[in-house]
């Protein structure tokens, strides 16, 4: 099928795929009615105007309240200045900008060539894509993590180390999985960032303890190392290893150690070779698949950390790849299985973003530019070439202005990229408790709860 040639050919195109994903959208998928911004807003107003327990209040008419970290809570504060409406409006406006600086990180200049209706095809694409719905509708802070996460691969990825780490400590002190980028910034060799990551949110940490020292004093000695208290593990929403153990009637935890080490293990070597070859943008991706799959829970929502995978598929020439595996997390399809996932039928289908993630810490290219080549990075000792008649020419293209994105400056400091869709490394030296409130039997729960 080829693209419309005229403008109004491409609008009308651009008004029957907005359309069609509204339907979609009113039709198929879950809709959350903003219930975690519920539970965050409920439980700061309790704590702060009511004088309860941060971690025993409870949504009314449900079993569910806060599980994050203290701190979570504490730069939550805010909230308690607001209504709910407001606080509703402030949440879409973040996850709204955090989407906008994490396209923009992962794509570079790329979108700008495709124009307005590139744009707008791409806001259809990303409005279908499951977990990014879910993380709107509930008002998760997935997308605020990511964009901490990726701004700080930005920051290594051109130099400007002076602060990198701090967004991946800021995101770990928030919920605990993003904490498995300070290792792989420990496997980059990138002492001075993972030490500014562990110092930043052990210092975040410190501060809520102070702010909170009860909440905290409960949740880093119970709370914490209880999953019940975040929801059922067997529940259709856990994509994770225990989610798929689970719901196979698996409940010994030696079994799930193990498969947690096996996939640390396969992380490790294939992040070491992405870094090896100067590759962050893969790196970066595999650390999110690998977090997604060892976490204890992993709900739907959090998913949007496969984005960066989708962004070296296609960076690595790999789009019809990408594509597919894209649209299966936008079907929503393994809600089929919500009532009974016995079988083959369910083994297959109740996990199959499981498998999507699995397949793509498996496979995902790792060294590769936009045309599928290895992407090799160049020494700091290595000898240039001589200057080619066209070499004037590639400077004076290579001096537009605008802001840098990732690939670019990497291949300014000496290092090799595919254009626009990733970072690379430059020549300088996790819990949530949403899930779908009319579950049967949603949590099992302690005297005092949290979300």
């Amino acid at each position: 099928m080829r693209a419309p040639a005229t403008d109004r050919g491409r609008l009308l195109l651009v008004l029957a795929a907005g359309t069609a994903v509204t339907v979609f959208t009113a039709t198929v998928p879950l809709l959350r009615d903003w219930f975690d911004l519920r539970v965050y807003h409920g439980a700061v107003d309790t704590w702060i105007h009511h004088g309860g327990r941060l971690y025993d209040y409870r949504v009314p008419g449900t079993t569910y309240g806060f599980t994050y970290p203290p701190f979570a809570a504490v730069a939550m504060l805010p909230m308690a200045l607001l209504d709910l409406r407001a606080a509703i409006a402030v949440g879409l406006l973040l996850n709204l900008v955090a989407l906008a600086v994490v396209v923009r990180l992962l794509t570079g200049r790329a979108w700008r060539r495709y124009g307005w209706y590139g744009c707008a095809l791409g806001a259809c694409a990303l409005a279908l894509f499951e977990p990014l719905r879910d993380t709107f509708s509930f008002g998760q802070v997935n997308l605020l993590l990511l964009a901490l996460v990726l701004v700080d691969a930005w920051l290594l990825a051109t130099g400007r180390e002076r602060w990198a780490g701090a967004g991946i400590g800021l995101a770990a002190a928030v919920k605990l999985t993003p904490a498995l980028f300070i290792m792989l910034l420990l496997l980059a060799r990138r002492g001075r960032a993972a030490a500014v990551a562990t110092v930043v949110a052990l210092t975040a940490t410190g501060f809520a303890a102070l702010v909170a020292p009860d909440a905290s004093r409960f949740y880093w000695t119970d709370a914490m190392w209880d999953t019940t208290r975040v929801g059922r593990l067997d529940y259709v929403s856990n994509q994770s290893l225990q989610g798929v153990l689970a719901r196979l009637g698996e409940t010994d935890r030696a079994v799930w150690a193990v498969a947690v080490l096996l996939t640390l293990g396969v992380w490790a070597v294939r992040a070491r070779r992405a870094v090896a070859a100067g590759d962050w943008a893969a790196a970066f991706a595999l650390t999110g698949l690998a977090a997604c799959l060892v976490s204890p829970i992993t709900w739907v929502h959090h998913l949007v950390w496969l984005l960066p995978s989708f962004a070296v598929l296609v960076r690595a020439g790999h789009s019809r790849i990408a594509g597919a595996l894209y649209a299966m997390l936008c079907t929503s399809v393994v809600w089929l299985w919500f009532d009974d996932a016995s079988g083959v039928d369910g083994f297959l289908g109740s996990n199959l973003y499981t498998w999507v993630t699995l397949g793509l810490l498996l496979r995902l290219p790792v060294g590769q530019s936009a045309t599928g080549r290895p992407n090799r990075a160049r020494s700091a000792n290595a000898i240039d070439p001589a200057p080619s008649p066209a070499a004037p020419r590639m400077a004076h293209v290579s001096s537009q202005p605008g802001p840098e994105p990732f690939g670019e400056t990497a291949a300014a400091t000496g290092t090799a990229s595919g254009p626009g869709c990733g970072f690379t490394l430059s020549a300088s030296s996790e819990p949530t408790g949403s899930t779908r409130p009319a579950a049967p039997n949603p949590q099992s729960s302690s005297a005092r709860a949290s979300s």
